[in-house]
């Protein structure tokens, strides 16, 4: 086997490993979302849906809403801080770890609607920076917005007579949260407070996983 092959393997098993762990992590982010809308009202990674509630309920005069869904958005924004922060010293198996620990805590918090929005936006902010590429492509983890709009400039690309099929791992994080959501508001509808833990164990399942990832690999799932 040439160099210049095996080198083509081990990137295309590298892109599918990182793939199949951004699938998993959409699926988390996607049934977490799910759950917390149900059972808090609010999204829980969705901002741009939150930014408009927020203006809304400001336009209504709800301050107590308004600065509640305001505090969860700065919650998601060091949430992803604190993400790359963990990302640069113990890789993506650290992030998820700390998200792990974090929907435990959202599961074991008393019925504090306020507190469990809080901790499970804290978490869903911070899992960004368990993957933010793949093989130099961005990879977006609790939305879909940015990988539908990439999707769709490939496409137009691609009907311009481009023949780059990058685009379609754009797919991969839409289906895995489309998946996710699926699964949590069927949980959420049928096990009402036993729901709040699948998310933990999900969590748990993939850190497991992300674990038995070589370290140069993940490695390269942040930008350098």
């Amino acid at each position: 086997m040439t160099v210049a092959r095996r080198r083509r393997l081990i990137r295309r098993q590298r892109s599918s490993v990182g793939l199949a762990l951004v699938a998993a992590i959409s699926f988390l982010a996607g049934m977490t979302d799910a759950i917390g809308l149900m059972a808090v009202g609010e999204f829980v990674s969705f901002m741009s849906g939150n930014t408009t509630r927020a203006s809304v309920a400001i336009a209504d005069g709800d301050t107590f809403r308004a600065i509640l869904l305001l505090t969860g958005l700065a919650a998601f924004v060091f949430g992803n801080s604190a993400g790359v922060i963990i990302a640069s010293r113990f890789r993506s198996h650290g992030v998820l770890l700390c998200v792990t620990a974090l929907l435990a805590a959202s599961a074991l918090v008393p019925d504090i609607r306020e507190a469990r929005f809080l901790l499970l936006i804290f978490s869903m902010g911070t899992i960004n920076a368990a993957v933010e590429q793949i093989e130099g492509l961005p990879i977006g983890l609790t939305y879909v917005t940015g990988g539908l709009s990439r999707f769709g400039r490939g496409l137009g690309r691609w009907i311009l007579g481009a023949r780059n099929n990058q685009w379609l791992v754009q797919l991969v994080p839409w289906s895995g949260m489309l998946a996710g959501a699926i699964a949590g508001a069927m949980l959420q509808r049928h096990t009402a407070g036993a729901a709040a833990w699948a998310p933990f164990i999900v969590a748990a399942l993939v850190t497991a996983a992300s674990i038995l990832i070589p370290r140069r690999w993940s490695a390269r799932f942040a930008p350098r």
